[in-house]
């Protein structure tokens, strides 16, 4: 692995001891990434096991094209299509593991070209692949005062959302400043807006917004739920999806996720129906498996940004 693409793999054997690999199993990383996960569960499988791995990340695919190894295959694209994928390789319901390790990873956070950091200046980008799409900056100059409020609310939840929205604006209509393609200008912006409200936070002011912003961008939310409402199909019997999630917004729609999927169906009561009825309506697809799991201090001590993950495991019926 190359020095700049350095990464510590988070709640790696928890994960590794929740996945139960089977060493003939099938397993889908649906996040690459720097490839920890992925090295370890290949390690597990013998012969005829497969793992499959998915990034958006072209320089992901890159690190993944090192590993060597027929019972590895790289897939680049989106894992809101991971059943696509599962289709085109034949895999469809016959996968015994999935692992989902939501949010960004060291390697882009630490690349200040990727502009995913307030702490390291670069260009106000964001884009998880460079290659498509728009980059924060351009969004910028388009949005209007509503939507910038709305993104910064939703997927950042961040209380000065107008004020902070109404900033950019203003600095866009200002004809003598610098157009906001920077993250250290963004940042900056942020701090001046939350500072002269008196906000004493632990995190930095900016913190929220730059993940809204990410979110949005990459379609974050759309991607999570995309791969939760497939997961089931795309499972054997008796199969794992594990998902790591690193804050309260990504956690409550896994465990929104999981209270629908492992609850039968809601019938009111004094309606009478037979049992065949009642089997006809659905029963639960998934059950949990153990408590939620948090690194312990150790990790957390090696590797700070593990400190908000938690990881969550449930197995198809």
């Amino acid at each position: 692995m190359t020095k700049s693409f350095q990464h510590i793999a988070v709640l790696l054997n928890e994960s590794i001891d929740k996945l139960s690999i089977k060493s003939d199993g099938i397993y889908i990383d649906c996040t690459f990434g720097a490839g920890g996960h992925s090295r370890a569960i290949l390690s597990k499988l013998e012969r005829n096991g497969h793992l499959y791995a998915i990034d958006r990340d072209p320089q992901s695919i890159v690190e993944a094209k090192k590993i060597n190894n027929p019972r590895f295959t790289i897939i680049h694209g989106l894992f809101s299509n991971t059943a696509e994928y599962a289709r085109r390789y034949n895999i469809l319901g016959k996968v015994d593991g999935i692992l989902l390790d939501l949010g960004v990873s060291s390697p882009q956070i630490d690349n200040a070209e990727r502009g995913f950091s307030f702490m390291r200046d670069g260009p106000l980008d964001m884009r998880m692949d460079q290659t498509v799409g728009v980059s924060v900056s351009q969004w910028l100059l388009e949005a209007d005062l509503d939507h910038i409020v709305w993104v910064i609310r939703e997927f950042g939840e961040d209380r000065n959302a107008y004020r902070i929205a109404k900033a950019i604006i203003r600095h866009r209509n200002d004809k003598g400043k610098e157009p906001l393609t920077r993250t250290s200008q963004l940042a900056r912006l942020v701090s001046k807006v939350t500072s002269s409200r008196g906000f004493r936070q632990k995190k930095h002011p900016a913190t929220r917004v730059f993940r809204a912003f990410r979110m949005y961008i990459n379609s974050e939310i759309e991607e999570i739920e995309t791969i939760l409402k497939n997961a089931i199909s795309i499972l054997v019997p008796g199969g794992r999806l594990l998902v790591i999630s690193f804050h309260s917004l990504e956690d409550r729609i896994v465990k929104s996720f999981i209270r629908k999927e492992s609850q039968g169906p809601e019938i009111p009561s004094g309606i009478p129906l037979t049992e065949t009825q009642i089997n006809k309506l659905g029963s639960a697809n998934i059950k949990v498996i153990g408590k939620a799991v948090k690194p312990s201090k150790h990790e957390i001590g090696v590797n700070v940004r593990s400190r908000s993950s938690v990881l969550r495991v449930v197995q198809k019926l």
